[in-house]
């Protein structure tokens, strides 16, 4: 058994000031070529997935960063046309919308990509969002709710379609034996879903299902749906604690600990020294805009910093119960271990939003990756290169390189599809 990676697809790339560096150019935001490029370029280094993320509104400052872009399942779409053989991973929220539109698109995706899809399950806590769908935030219980009761629907309508049921038999005029497709007749708090799904059973079931929500609300969710999870630690510490009581709550949903994959958050700042890497990224430091970085740290924190000394420090605040309740108690325990002011916290958080930024040699990088892979913290890595695309290139031929020589991860695809990447059987009907 070897990591997983996933490359993390954002842009230009996941620093917040990555636009504004000679190394990229912000017109790609928008570009397909952009993306086809990223594509094969993780699948050249033999990459499990690429990953999309999403929001439904336009989060952030468009005036200081090259935000805003592509719809992610249509995109994967375009992105299965040039690949082969990597997992193509979007994010879809549980909030605003329907189990049987997702469904189907999903199965599509999974068709057009011959078994190479992924969903991203989020439950959207932001209030833009709610805004844009003419509704309240709902609180944070009623969206884990809302998103159980979306998961029984959607792996119902999967199922709707058992395996055999396309005969195609020319002969008999049979094209589907109907005794193995069935209407779902779901009746719940949240959704009416008659059923049965109109397309095929894909490939591989259904979806590999991630999810990357860490309160105690998202780890029950994950521990009972997810089959791999993208999560943001700081430390070994915080990763293994993490590791354990995730994997420990499996057994509650009948499962075992290799039917759930972690892969935390890192922004590889690779450089031929550690000198280099140390200078690029000082670089991409130095283009911060602190009105935007300021921006930024109010919205993961719930609270207006603005007019607050940027050399101070961050006040202590209370995490919004219906907010992101994980990523507020990072960035407080990030501060207060380091001591940082609010500046360096901006700084801190540019490279990866409170990721684990690692910055040296591709040997020091692999050395990292290992203790945490082999130190029970990590099953894996969710790659978010600075900038993009040459930061992905970087990884894919210094790092994976490395990491293959140590036995660490694969030299060639095997696997048909992601579910068996990640160590799963097809999945079968209930």
């Amino acid at each position: 058994m070897t990591m997983h990676l996933n490359a993390f697809l954002m842009g230009v790339g996941h620093h917040e000031a990555a636009w504004r560096h000679p190394l990229t150019e912000p017109r790609h935001v928008t570009d397909l070529r952009h993306f086809q490029e990223l594509a094969t370029i993780a699948e050249r280094g033999k990459l499990d997935s690429v990953f999309l993320a999403d929001g439904l509104a336009l989060l952030g400052n468009v005036r200081h960063n090259a935000l805003g872009g592509f719809e992610p399942l249509t995109l994967l779409a375009a992105l299965a046309a040039v690949t082969d053989h990597i997992g193509l991973i979007a994010t879809v929220s549980t909030t605003y919308n329907e189990p049987f539109h997702v469904a189907r698109k999903f199965a599509s995706l999974d068709h057009i990509s011959g078994g190479r899809a992924g969903w991203n399950i989020v439950t959207s806590s932001g209030a833009a969002e709610a805004r844009n769908f003419g509704r309240e935030r709902p609180a944070h219980g009623e969206r884990y709710q809302r998103a159980e009761e979306f998961l029984h629907v959607a792996t119902a309508l999967w199922d709707s379609w058992e395996p055999g049921a396309v005969l195609t038999d020319r002969g008999s005029g049979v094209y589907a034996d109907t005794s193995h497709i069935r209407p779902i007749e779901h009746v719940g708090d949240h959704f009416r879903v008659q059923g049965p799904l109109n397309i095929q059973r894909s490939p591989q079931g259904r979806p590999l299902l991630v999810q990357a929500g860490s309160s105690q609300d998202g780890k029950e969710f994950a521990a009972k749906w997810a089959e791999a999870v993208f999560t943001a630690q700081q430390t070994l510490g915080d990763a293994q604690e993490f590791y354990a009581d995730l994997k420990g709550r499996l057994p509650a949903y009948g499962r075992q600990p290799h039917e759930l994959k972690i892969l935390p958050g890192i922004s590889p700042v690779i450089g031929g020294t550690e000198r280099e890497a140390r200078r690029l990224e000082k670089e991409l430091e130095e283009l911060i805009v602190p009105a935007y970085g300021l921006g930024q740290l109010s919205t993961m924190l719930g609270v207006d910093l603005t007019g607050l000394p940027l050399d101070g420090p961050l006040p202590d605040v209370e995490a919004d119960p219906d907010g992101q309740q994980s990523r507020v108690k990072l960035i407080k325990d990030l501060a207060g271990r380091d001591g940082l002011t609010i500046r360096q916290v901006i700084a801190k958080l540019a490279g990866g939003r409170g990721h684990w930024v690692v910055v040296g040699t591709p040997e020091q990088i692999a050395d990292q990756l290992q203790e945490w892979y082999e130190n029970g913290a990590a099953d894996g890595f969710n790659v978010m290169p600075p900038y993009l695309p040459g930061g992905l290139t970087d990884f894919v031929e210094q790092v994976v390189p490395e990491l293959q020589v140590r036995g660490l991860f694969r030299k060639e695809y095997g696997e048909r599809t992601l579910r068996e990447r990640y160590g799963l059987g097809l999945a079968v009907a209930s």
